[in-house]
């Protein structure tokens, strides 16, 4: 089969096409022939090898996860003998980051609990826009279960991958929106339904004076004792994006900072392709809630140039990798 493979860490000039050899399934596995692909900023992490713990679960010297990509959407292939949920031809979903990654192939491979029956009413391109962003999105604002209709949501770094899910599902939940990124993004994310914007080279929206119930941090580049000037006096912080440093200071100061006060400042534990967030978000897509937002779309072997896009900061939602098959008439 063909795929994108990487042999050493670095830029995506390291990435190219190659043919290898199919995944054959375990009794428990399920082989999917993928249909589309997306790009994620952990694709670029784990490209570079940045931050080391990325080397962590993939190499320390050079990675042994050669396929990166980890959002699939295509048909069952074929079918462990113990498997019970799907057969072939079934369309389904997945996030391959816990199962060895390998989205940016023609087939992949992974137990069957990883998977997700496809929501019908999406194209494969459409579907591979969920299972990381999605369920990140959803998460990071911890289902709406406590978000009040009308309260204050700001989402910081709200015009990528996971900032349009973030809209559209703060709106689902009757949240007053502001969206936080560069001036070329504002209209943007006012198309997929934020009520602000601000462009943040020209606005610190820790510094306006303003300040929300809720903020969700998918670019932590502030200072963290800055990011609390900006919530109300019950507002919650959660960082679910940034530099890997970032986080680790999260966790050892975010109570000091609240401490004495009714704020919370938390780290998204972030938990991939939960079948509870993915049959919330099926239900959201299903009545027209959320939509998918996709950028640009790419053959397989484009796909360094997709992450270079994604790396660029330019891309206005989803970048979507679509695999065509030799006798596919799509």
């Amino acid at each position: 089969m063909r795929a994108i493979i990487y042999r050493r860490y670095g830029t995506p000039q390291v990435l190219h096409a190659q043919e290898i050899p199919e995944p054959t399934p375990g009794p428990r596995d399920v082989l999917v022939k993928v249909q589309a692909s997306s790009v994620n900023a952990a694709d670029l992490e784990y490209l570079h090898g940045t931050p080391f713990v990325a080397r962590m679960g993939s190499g320390i010297f050079r990675p042994h996860r050669r396929v990166l990509g980890f959002d699939v959407a295509g048909t069952v292939a074929e079918v462990g003998s113990d498997v019970a949920r799907f057969r072939p031809g079934d369309p389904v979903f997945a996030d391959l980051f816990n199962h060895g990654f390998g989205g940016f192939a023609e087939y992949a491979c992974a137990p069957e609990a990883a998977f997700a029956p496809m929501p019908p009413s999406l194209s494969f391109e459409e579907a591979a826009t969920i299972p990381h962003s999605g369920v990140l999105a959803i998460q990071g604002l911890e289902r709406g279960e406590t978000i009040v209709p009308g309260q204050k949501v700001l989402i910081n770094g709200a015009g990528g991958c996971v900032g349009p899910f973030a809209i559209q599902l703060a709106k689902a939940y009757g949240a007053d929106v502001t969206a936080v990124d560069r001036a070329s993004k504002l209209e943007f994310m006012r198309s997929v339904g934020a009520d602000h914007v601000i462009d943040f080279e020209q606005e610190d929206y820790t510094r306006s004076g303003k300040v929300y119930d809720w903020v969700l941090d998918l670019a932590a580049h502030r200072p963290l004792i800055d990011s609390r000037r900006a919530l109300g006096a019950t507002g919650r912080y959660v960082m679910a994006g940034g530099p890997t440093g970032r986080f680790f200071r999260l966790l050892a100061v975010g109570s000091l900072l609240t401490r004495g006060t009714d704020r919370t400042m938390t780290l998204l534990m972030w938990k991939p392709f939960a079948p509870a967030d993915v049959a919330t978000l099926t239900d959201l897509l299903q009545a027209g809630k959320i939509k998918p937002v996709i950028d640009r779309t790419y053959p397989l072997d484009d796909v360094p140039e997709a992450i270079r896009r994604l790396e660029s900061g330019a891309a206005r939602g989803k970048l979507i990798i679509r695999i065509a098959h030799d006798g596919d008439s799509r």
